[in-house]
């Protein structure tokens, strides 16, 4: 699987999460739920932001040295 296929599916991963979230908090309206939200979701979608544009950069490094290497 190339480093594309696995950013891709990460997003994809992503946004799943992010939608069932938006519906979990139709019904884990407490304290508890704001503090999870801030604790892990609000830090866990631009961390994977992050991630996916390191793969990106990570991916035409590999493209390059492959072409440098032939």
């Amino acid at each position: 699987m190339s480093l594309n296929a696995n950013k891709s599916r990460l997003t994809a991963l992503t946004k799943n999460l992010s939608l069932r979230w938006v519906e979990t908090q139709n019904y884990w309206r407490d304290v508890k739920s704001e503090e999870f939200d801030q604790r892990f979701m609000q830090e866990l979608f631009p961390s994977v932001n992050k991630a996916a544009a390191a793969i990106e950069k990570l991916e035409e490094l590999l493209k390059k040295i492959k072409k440098d290497c032939e």
